[in-house]
């Protein structure tokens, strides 16, 4: 009836199967491994009532009006301390994933490459594919001079096709799906690549407060500032339902993100931005952060000793020193997709990787979240998963 008028970009659309998920089923009756939630242990609902309180008591009206697009000027000057980053390279935007989009929107034209990495961000396809960007999906190889030739391939088949590469996408530290993390020499070839061949690299960094172990790697945009927009998120580190990011990148980048945002929400949430402000300047986001790190520790650990004491044999997973994911990789053949409405049937939830693929490919493995449930329901899930996939892969 109406598709005569919807535009050409809504073909381009593909809807997300983890929100397919929770359409279909209630959280609190399967165990659900399958989203990016946060454990709602880390909300510290009783700080944040105080804080709310406080924010009430110092601006008043002024914290349920209209702001400015960039920002309060609060969240941008506690947010540049925070970075060591002029507050001139600070926007705030509604959530990261705003942030991906608009960069998207205002960088992106159809058919204009981007680069990522293979498998990546689920969220982050969606954007491209919205504005019809051409995905070019890049698989890790772990060996320095493999991981060079890799990218340096991609980029080069693009340039001999007649295309541009606009940018590269890159979540860095503890990768949303599979939980890994780039080396520093990685980085550094990524952003040589970027310099050399007069692209930027987007860098999403939700998960990077969020590490269990080992050393903090530099940011690529530390190396390289003028080549790099960096967002980050509340999301993950104190509550999603601020829905608040902000992105760190060249003034000139963020004029056009500033007048884009302009069209789209005309300014981020005012008394979540507050908010965010007290909490940070307060101490509390590192006080509350410390307990978050060693919860998601504790569960990463879990899950771990629970995979390797239940999952047959031939399934593999990854080893995450941070964030909220590790990817399990089953035997050539095995379809996760094919294998879902088992799962879930018997009331245990996953997202199949190939989602996270570009190309689909990656059709025998899925990604696992160990932050949302707690310890004992882990433990049945892990169990009966593992249970499952038995039976599937004799």
């Amino acid at each position: 009836m109406y598709d005569n008028l919807f535009s050409e970009d809504v073909g381009s659309f593909f809807r997300s199967p983890v929100r397919e998920i929770f359409k279909k089923v209630d959280l609190n009756f399967i165990y659900s491994f399958a989203g990016g939630y946060p454990s709602a242990e880390t909300f510290p609902l009783e700080d944040i009532r105080q804080t709310v309180s406080e924010v009430i008591d110092r601006y008043g009206a002024k914290a349920f009006q209209y702001g400015a697009t960039q920002g309060v000027p609060e969240l941008r000057d506690a947010l540049s301390r925070r970075y060591g980053v002029p507050v001139e390279r600070v926007q705030i935007t509604s959530s990261s994933q705003q942030g991906i989009d608009v960069c998207t929107r205002v960088l992106v034209d159809p058919g204009d490459v981007i680069l990522t990495s293979s498998p990546s961000y689920l969220g982050a396809l969606q954007s491209f594919c919205s504005y019809r960007a051409d995905i070019r999906g890049v698989a890790h190889c772990p060996d320095p001079e493999c991981f060079r030739e890799a990218y340096e391939s991609a980029v080069a088949q693009a340039v001999s096709e007649g295309k541009r590469v606009k940018f590269l996408y890159m979540i860095p530290d503890f990768q949303n799906p599979s939980g890994e993390s780039l080396t520093l020499e990685e980085r550094q070839v990524l952003v040589d690549l970027a310099k050399e061949h007069g692209f930027l690299i987007v860098e999403d960094s939700p998960y990077r407060e969020l590490r269990y172990e080992g050393e903090h790697i530099p940011t690529m945009y530390s190396l390289a500032p003028d080549h790099v927009i960096h967002l980050g998120s509340f999301s993950k580190i104190f509550a999603p339902g601020f829905r608040l990011g902000w992105a760190i990148a060249h003034p000139d980048i963020l004029d056009k993100i500033y007048v884009c945002k302009q069209s789209l929400d005309l300014c981020p949430p005012i008394m979540d931005q507050y908010v965010a402000a007290e909490f940070l300047n307060s101490g509390r986001l590192d006080a509350n952060l410390i307990r978050t790190v060693e919860l998601y520790k504790g569960k990463r650990d879990l899950m771990l000793s629970l995979l390797e004491e239940h999952m047959p044999e031939g399934v593999k997973w990854t080893h995450p020193e941070g964030g909220l994911f590790l990817f399990l990789t089953m035997p050539e053949g095995f379809d996760a997709v094919k294998f879902y409405d088992v799962a879930l049937e018997a009331g245990v939830a996953y997202v199949a990787g190939e989602f996270f693929h570009p190309d689909r490919s990656g059709k025998n493995t899925m990604r696992l979240n160990f932050s949302f449930m707690d310890q004992e329901r882990m433990k049945e899930g892990i169990a009966l998963l593992a249970s499952l996939l038995k039976k599937e892969l004799i």
